[in-house]
């Protein structure tokens, strides 16, 4: 039985599998439309989300399968009390896989040390959110038709962004990869993932004007500035407004860069951008449901002939 914690749960072989796996879903759904056929999903969401939670419950509809679970702690035993490691053991009895999103670090690890069933973290805390990854990966690939020697710009949220802080993880495996981090200094990149690049040897930038680098980016990583992380609304407030991609901004683009973010978008993308063709991020929502289909046959290691 395996989990999914953190992107690098899976080998690089492994995700290209996984990808193969997705790409194929895209383009024949209906053979795979009763692959989980008996099978239920369990989403555990301590959290409030829109995307995360309904491409889980499409994922494994399209697979035939059913969806039982909460859409935030108030509406779960948690409201009463009961810890992570009790919930999931009842959840065992009643799915066979489970999605858990929690605002503490870890959590979902605990429930998977005591979970009979497969546990995937949807997202804990500012740590780790890996089918995010794995969709903005599979979303890359697809599109760029590689996962190596890409430059790429993370922009916005750097410090709090569990997003970026796995995307990062993921692709410094790849080879040829350069990141810039385009931030204020108050949401700058934490240490430990500059460390991580500096004994890899990769190549990073840190700046601070987006304007300056759009010529270089294949790919441009946009992030909101999280309210709901943030302890003092006068700092949220300062600095939520720092970063507006626009029409003016993308002709600095390369006409074939990608413009990617997990979404929501708040003010940090202009909706005159929806319409130019390298805004992909609501391809990218496409792509989490496939990602999150084949994730689901692999860790319940059903195979479709």
């Amino acid at each position: 039985m395996r989990h999914l914690m953190n992107p690098l749960d899976f080998t690089v072989e492994e995700l290209d599998s996984l990808f193969d796996l997705a790409n194929d879903i895209e383009h024949n759904m209906p053979r795979y439309a009763h692959a989980c056929a008996g099978k239920k999903l369990a989403t555990c969401f301590y959290e409030p989300s829109t995307r995360t939670r309904l491409s889980f419950e499409a994922a494994m509809l399209n697979l035939g399968g059913s969806v039982l679970g909460f859409a935030d702690a108030d509406s779960s035993s948690a409201a009463k009390g009961e810890s992570v490691a009790d919930t999931i053991r009842i959840i065992s009895c009643y799915a066979d896989i489970c999605a858990m999103r929690h605002p503490k670090e870890g959590a979902p690890l605990v429930a998977a040390e005591k979970s009979r069933i497969p546990v995937i973290n949807a997202g804990d805390g500012g740590h780790q959110h890996p089918t995010q990854t794995l969709t903005d990966m599979l979303t890359i690939r697809t599109l760029k038709g590689r996962l190596d020697h890409l430059t790429i710009g993370l922009c916005g949220d750097l410090k709090f962004g569990r997003t970026v802080h796995s995307l990062i993880n993921a692709l410094s495996r790849y080879e040829g990869m350069r990141f810039i981090f385009i931030s204020p200094d108050e949401l700058r990149i934490p240490d430990y993932i500059t460390e991580m690049l500096k004994e890899k040897g990769i190549p990073y930038e840190e700046v601070i004007r987006l304007e300056d680098k759009m010529p270089q980016l294949d790919i441009l990583y946009m992030t909101r500035v999280q309210k709901e992380r943030f302890f003092n609304e006068e700092d949220y407030i300062r600095l939520k407004d720092f970063y507006i991609l626009d029409k003016k901004k993308m002709k600095l683009a390369p006409a074939d860069m990608l413009v990617l973010h997990p979404l929501p978008r708040v003010n940090e993308i202009s909706v005159d951008v929806d319409d130019d063709p390298r805004a992909v991020y609501f391809q990218q929502a496409q792509y989490g449901v496939y990602v999150r289909m084949a994730l689901i046959l692999t860790l319940l290691n059903i195979h479709v002939g």
